[in-house]
């Protein structure tokens, strides 16, 4: 496998795939337990939940300091060190024994998660052209999903009976991870930007610059987004709990009841995976008008709204062995799926939901590349990260209250499927912001593509001497990409 050849390019991406993944494992393995873990800690669910607010929040502070060191340092030692900081954490939350020990257990992981994530995507970015931007982003943010998925399924099966070993689990799984990030290609910044092809490219991000990038008005609709969607979202890991409430309003007991919670919630997120069709859409749209992955982002949360507004109360009728081991449950949750016309109308509309929002994530990632220089990428994306950290802390918090306040008005499960239909609206705002940005992101991205080929045009001069070849008009060069858009033009 030669050094920063094709191989070990794609041994880098598959590596910062599972990076990705095992980050929202971490995250995705409490919101399952909180029963568990605050009964063992002597405190209530709701402290336990204080606790994967805080973890959203701070991950999303920390990220910006460390995309900011990521975007004018060398990456890899800064990944490093993040990753070797959620591993620690999330060790230390498995082996707490009291609440003030498991909630700085989760501080301590949540800033390390913070740092991987923003810097990871400036890295991957690197990795890719343009061209192919939407689907591999596609993967890398299906990772996440599937990372999150795996984190309530590890939690609810590895710890139903002992919350502590999904944590060591995990953790465990981040050393071998690390080990693997060791021997990844270092990318240089700018690598699979055409305009620099053949350009040793070295600027780095200043104090001065985040003027420049607030002046990007893509930029302002890309950051702003992350607010209300993940609102939406953070209001999704209590999807569990709606399960495991009907679950326990059929007369199951606790322990069948939160494995069926976890698997019921893990299954009907499959649509998560068809995300990859959501960057494919983007990246073909985006070959005819610079709006294309805008739009596909746009329609998309808008378009999944109703679908999620009808699955919280479509009536379920779960028949699986009470009080029987974690097989069995499993194996009857899925016979549901095939022998209850209530399970499989939840399941398709689910797929439908989750695939539909799920474009948002791809193109999200493709936008923030194409409208930004390398330098600028990471910083960008952590202000984005804050924003929804912010929102996916909030909606979680949120939703929380609004299903005890409704629990007078619905019983459970009923205030638990009003709650979270009611926080989906928040898919609307986000849809009109991408719809804003698709106005914007020519214009951006011109200006983007005119900067990179002016540095280049300059080191090339400085290496060619006074009279030397500059490398053309970047005006020129400019329309070219934009040529390469045409379908036509697809190799």
């Amino acid at each position: 496998m030669s050094r920063g050849g094709p191989a070990h390019r794609a041994y880098s991406v598959v590596v910062f795939v599972i990076l990705a993944a095992l980050d929202n494992v971490a995250i995705g393995i409490v919101p399952p337990l909180y029963g568990s873990i605050g009964a063992d800690l002597a405190v209530g669910e709701g402290h336990i939940a204080l606790a994967t607010t805080v973890m959203f929040l701070i991950s999303a502070v920390a990220a910006i300091g460390f995309a900011y060191v990521g975007d004018r340092t060398d990456r890899k030692p800064v990944l490093v060190a993040g990753t070797a900081i959620w591993v620690l954490g999330t060790a230390w939350s498995g082996l707490a024994t009291s609440y003030p020990s498991f909630l700085t257990a989760q501080v301590v992981a949540a800033f390390g998660l913070g740092g991987v994530a923003s810097v990871s995507f400036a890295v991957v970015s690197d990795l890719i052209s343009p061209r192919r931007r939407g689907l591999v982003m596609s993967f890398w943010g299906l990772s996440q999903g599937v990372g999150t998925l795996a984190g309530t399924l590890v939690g609810g099966i590895l710890g139903h009976e002992d919350w502590r070993r999904p944590f060591l689990a995990t953790a465990a799984a981040g050393v071998v991870a690390t080990l693997a990030y060791l021997l990844t290609y270092n990318v240089p910044r700018g690598d699979s930007q055409p305009e620099l092809d053949g350009v040793e490219y070295d600027e780095r991000i200043h104090h001065e610059d985040l003027p420049l990038i607030l002046k990007r008005r893509t930029n302002i609709w890309l950051i702003l987004q992350g607010g209300t969607a993940q609102i939406a979202f953070g209001s999704l890991v209590w999807l569990p709990i709606l399960f495991r409430a009907r679950a326990e309003d059929q007369g199951y007991s606790t322990g069948t009841a939160v494995l069926v919670g976890t698997i019921f919630a893990t299954v009907f997120q499959v649509g998560a995976a068809l995300s990859i069709l959501g960057g494919l859409a983007g990246d073909r749209l985006q070959r005819r008008t610079p709006r294309g992955r805008a739009l596909v982002a746009a329609v998309g949360v808008l378009a999944a709204v109703p679908f999620y507004v009808v699955l919280f109360f479509v009536p379920m009728k779960i028949t699986v062995p009470d009080g029987a081991g974690t097989g069995a449950v499993i194996r009857g949750v899925l016979t549901n799926v095939v022998t209850e016309p209530t399970v499989a109308a939840s399941l398709v509309i689910a797929i439908f939901a989750l695939m539909l929002t799920s474009a948002n994530s791809p193109n999200w990632f493709a936008m923030i590349a194409d409208v930004n220089p390398p330098q600028h990428r990471g910083t960008v994306y952590s202000l984005g990260n804050l924003i929804n950290g912010a929102g996916r802390a909030g909606g979680n918090a949120l939703v929380g209250v609004a299903f005890r306040g409704l629990a007078g008005a619905f019983p459970p499960p009923l205030n638990y499927a009003v709650g979270l239909a009611a926080f989906q609206l928040f898919f609307i705002p986000t849809g009109i912001m991408y719809w804003l940005a698709s106005r914007t992101v020519a214009k951006d991205m011109s200006e983007t593509h005119a900067a990179l080929l002016a540095v280049a045009a300059e080191q090339e001069s400085s290496a060619d001497g006074p009279d030397g070849d500059v490398g053309g008009d970047p005006a020129v060069v400019v329309q070219g990409l934009a040529a390469e858009q045409d379908p036509g033009a697809v190799r």
